[in-house]
């Protein structure tokens, strides 16, 4: 299979549209606008949780921001199960006229390529899977975003932070230890966590990190459980991949930094929050319903980029350590003209030895057997300029250890 090419995201100028949609538990909300020169485009978003998740928000605003930008219709259906429920969900949307169906769960892949066989005419897309580009679906997409980039800048974010500690004398070099709270040891937790802890790294080579899992994407307790053992365990900041304010919660009432996901929790967190990675949806959908609307294809797998406006941090809080704006404008930059790769393998060791080959999976065998050596050029060749859009990073490198 040849190098995946990036993608760029198409630059629009839309007519804005008034529409208001609120968005309920399984619901089904309509914004109404006037209809635009083309074929008109209606969409219809299945989530699997509602806003109260802040994964879920996050593609829930992305939804509103690029369908009421282009005037274009939409319906979002919340709390849809990662079962027979989303194909039922898909297809009560395309019954309702949508020719533009998302689904935002890992889950909910199979049901929705069964959606995309039953219905040719409509285009479907979901985030986060690993399918269409083995599927060989015109109307089934892939799409996902190079976030490890983000999540390696919130990782000098937390580095600079262990280091401030250490100068001031709260820590010892030899106590900077991170705790990361995951949902599930999957490829994309992995690919997060493994970036966030190489950014810290690149700052704070002392830097150790222990990661525990809550087996839930969205479980505030378990999230709230897991950050205070990590604190317990003597992890001195904190962050995440995990949907709720659990973990940012835990930190603030032990005094704990944080870097969060999917958005800021300053309100809520205002002694402990540092920054938040999260991944711009607007982008894609933008670029996706465009495509519809003009008659033309588009990407079977898109990865969204820095320069395409899909990978976001939120603004730096107060309680950031001097010279951290400066420094991710610097790796902002490396990452931008190739000069800094987040996995570039002379960062980091497999069981004490440099990894110089490695057959991941990339196309999703039911066994999960390597596919493709996705070592290129020096480092692992992850998503944006890879072989497809999801994450596929799995290594467990040296100064990480999973908590049982």
């Amino acid at each position: 299979m040849k190098k995946m090419k990036k993608i760029a995201a198409v630059a629009l100028s839309a007519a804005m549209a008034l529409g208001l949609c609120a968005c309920g538990d399984n619901a089904s909300n309509t914004t109404q606008t006037a209809s635009n020169d083309g074929v008109t485009v209606k969409a219809g978003f299945i989530c699997l949780h509602d806003e109260n998740s802040t994964y879920d928000l996050n593609f829930i605003n992305g939804a509103k921001s690029a369908c009421e930008a282009m005037g274009i219709e939409y319906i979002i259906k919340t709390n849809i199960p990662e079962g027979a429920e989303c194909q039922t969900a898909a297809e009560e949307l395309v019954d309702a006229g949508c020719n533009f169906v998302f689904a935002d769960s890992f889950g909910h892949e199979d049901y929705i390529i069964e959606a995309a066989k039953e219905f040719p005419e409509v285009q479907f897309a979901h985030a986060t899977g690993t399918k269409a580009h083995t599927e060989g679906l015109s109307n089934f997409h892939n799409a996902f975003a190079s976030i490890y980039e983000g999540r390696y800048l919130a990782g000098i974010t937390a580095g600079l932070k262990l280091n401030e500690m250490i100068e001031n004398g709260q820590i010892t070099a030899d106590q900077a230890k991170m705790g990361y709270v995951g949902a599930y040891p999957y490829a994309e937790v992995v690919s997060g966590y493994t970036s966030f802890y190489l950014g810290a790294k690149s700052v704070c080579p002392t830097v150790t990190m222990d990661v525990t899992y809550t087996s839930s994407w969205y479980d505030e307790t378990a999230e709230k459980e897991g950050a205070n053992k990590l604190i317990n365990n003597g992890c001195v900041l904190i962050s995440q991949h995990a949907d709720s304010m659990g973990a940012p919660t835990a930190c603030e009432n032990a005094g704990v930094p944080n870097v969060s996901y999917n958005g800021s929790t300053l309100s809520a967190c205002p002694n402990t929050f540092l920054v938040s990675s999260r991944i711009d949806w607007a982008p894609y959908f933008t670029y996706a319903m465009t495509a519809i609307k003009n008659g033309e294809t588009f990407a079977t797998d898109y990865v969204g980029t820095i320069a395409t406006g899909s990978v976001c941090l939120t603004d730096l809080s107060g309680n950031v350590a001097e010279g951290t704006a400066d420094a991710i404008e610097t790796a902002k930059a490396a990452l931008a003209n190739g000069t800094l790769h987040v996995f570039d393998t002379a960062t980091f060791t497999v069981g004490g030895s440099a990894v110089t080959e490695y057959m991941a999976d990339v196309d999703s065998d039911p066994a999960y057997e390597g596919d493709h050596n996705v070592i290129v050029d020096g480092h692992f060749a992850e998503s944006a300029d890879g072989f497809r859009s999801a994450p596929y990073f799995d290594l467990r490198i040296d100064g990480i250890t999973e908590l049982q």
